[in-house]
């Protein structure tokens, strides 16, 4: 029996037995108050294995991440292949945690993260000099393999006034805990774009820590668009004032898949800005999506300025889109903070003006799913991975029209 099916079976035997625990969530666990509250630990033994009462894991299928929150140690064989191509002045080091200086600017905040950190054999540190500007991406290729449960910890750092776009790929199959480290140094400017291209049965559980320096401007860009199983969680944080951080994301939920986006934006420096964007479509029997957008603005943050945006579109009947902006403000002494979400289907009044022109139906909706994705699809930065992420969006939805024909 897994760790899972002992937590799960003493989750039951709780409903079934003692409920006296007011606003409790089952097995003892109680809802912080603060997301600044919740949990942090290198130690995989200071978070419980996940029930599905926990206000953070209650949107997880539990039964398709379980391999991914057992604990183990790092061993030959854990670790997930990775290869880096990128300019020559970038460096590229291997090692274990202590040797690539990971958990400057991490620390994991839920069991699979952290058992992550523990079974890591082999980290990766991709360094850009300051002062350099890249004239072309670093790509870091991620591959997992069927049948295996793989770590991997990737840190990305950037020195003062430097400029660089980070590309990590996500492919093959099996599971994987993958955890990203980003240092932003100060007045730089770097951009990670995370591609989730696995195999239809893959399961993948992320954590990437991004932090800002000094008047630094960071983008993280997440991508899910394959996959059994698949969630990010995004952690944006400064560590001077006047940082800019911006995460967008666009993710295609198909039948019987999930995919799962959160993102924490922790507001503890001075006039420091933030911007959250993140779109998905969903269509299917079973398909589902989870967007979490916790911000924090804590009482020394004065002079911030927030914004956090979710939109769904949903496609077919059976399909499942959950959306949960937050937002915490400890100070008056802000910019302006605000949040919207929303989750609907095509707009027929465009599918008809399109139709009316002579173009059929299913051209229409492709082009409104174009349009739709296509703000953020663009901000990448690369022409090539755009176009291939927007062929990827229009195949799934040609396989849709393809099964209803049928």
């Amino acid at each position: 029996m897994t760790l899972l099916n002992e937590a799960l079976d003493e989750s039951r035997a709780a409903q079934q037995g003692d409920t006296t625990g007011a606003h409790s969530h089952g097995g003892g666990t109680v809802p912080e108050a603060s997301r600044a509250e919740r949990r942090t630990s290198f130690d995989v033994a200071d978070f419980v294995v996940p029930t599905g009462r926990e206000e953070e894991w209650k949107f997880s299928p539990l039964r398709e991440f379980g391999p991914l929150f057992e604990a183990v140690d790092a061993v030959a064989g854990n670790a997930a292949s990775v290869e880096v191509s990128g300019p020559a002045v970038v460096e590229h080091r291997t090692g274990t945690l202590a040797e690539v200086g990971a958990g400057s600017a991490f620390v994991p905040g839920d069991r699979a993260a952290a058992a992550g950190w523990s079974s890591t054999e082999v980290a990766h540190l991709v360094k850009v000099p300051a002062e350099a500007e890249l004239d072309e991406p670093v790509l870091v290729t991620i591959r997992g393999e069927a049948g295996r449960t793989t770590a991997g910890h990737v840190v990305v750092e950037t020195g003062h006034h430097a400029k660089a776009l980070v590309v990590l790929s996500h492919l093959g199959g099996g599971a994987h805990r993958g955890n990203v480290e980003v240092r932003a140094g100060d007045a730089s400017e770097v951009t990670v774009v995370s591609l989730q291209e696995w195999d239809a049965d893959a399961v993948h559980i992320g954590q990437h820590d991004v932090r800002a320096g000094r008047d630094a401007r960071v983008r993280h860009i997440s991508v899910s668009l394959g996959g059994k199983a698949v969630r990010i969680s995004v952690n944006l944080s400064y560590a001077g004032p006047g940082g800019d951080a911006t995460a967008l994301g666009v993710y295609f939920a198909g039948a019987g898949q999930h995919t799962e986006h959160r993102q924490f934006v922790d507001h503890e420096a001075v006039n420091c800005k933030s911007y959250v964007e993140y779109k998905g479509a969903l269509q299917g029997q079973g398909a589902h999506a989870v967007w979490i957008g916790d911000v924090l603005i804590r009482a020394a943050a004065e002079g911030t300025e927030t914004y956090e945006l979710n939109r769904n579109l949903v496609l077919t009947e059976g399909a499942r889109a959950d959306s949960v902006p937050n937002l915490e403000i400890e100070t008056g002494q802000i910019v302006g903070a605000g949040h919207a979400s929303a989750t609907g289907r095509f707009d027929d009044e465009q599918l008809f003006y399109l139709q009316s022109r002579g173009i059929t139906e299913d051209e229409a909706r492709r082009l409104v799913v174009r349009g739709f994705f296509a703000s953020i699809v663009d901000k990448i930065g690369i022409p090539d991975v755009s176009s291939r992420l927007m062929t990827t969006i229009e195949r799934q939805l040609a396989e849709r029209e393809t099964v209803e024909e049928n």
